[in-house]
């Protein structure tokens, strides 16, 4: 099982925002959130919670192809030639507007209809 821990977890934790693509019939799109609203919703090893406002293409691209990437870069984390890194998370995707998760999600974020939940795959910085 591949866990978000070192850097990649820093870099997460030090992010402002998190891009998020799926694949659609006409190719790639992205999404996007506040890192900020996906650390209140803790970060656990092996997944990750978005708060989801619309997502409409994301949420009918996961129903076709649940493989989703994530990328997230903070400009204070070190690398071997300075400071700037960047993850991506690699996994399955699924946006749930019912059950227990989005209802808890509800709960913290009001606006929301839901929430993207990613099960993880992969983590790899961008940077050595």
């Amino acid at each position: 099982m591949t866990k978000i821990e070192g850097v990649c977890r820093e870099v997460i934790e030090k992010s402002e925002s998190v891009a998020i693509a799926t694949t659609g019939p006409d190719g790639p799109h992205l999404a996007a959130c506040w890192t900020r609203n996906v650390l209140a919703l803790g970060l656990k090893d092996d997944e990750i919670l978005i708060p989801a406002w619309r997502y409409e293409q994301t949420g009918e691209n996961l129903r076709r192809d649940p493989r989703i990437e994530l990328l997230f870069v903070a400009r204070d984390v070190p690398h071997s030639d300075g400071k700037g890194q960047g993850c991506t998370v690699a996994g399955t995707g699924e946006l749930q507007t019912t059950g227990p998760i989005a209802e808890r999600v509800k709960m913290v974020f009001p606006w929301s209809r839901g929430v993207l939940v990613v099960k993880v795959r992969s983590v790899k910085t961008h940077l050595p």
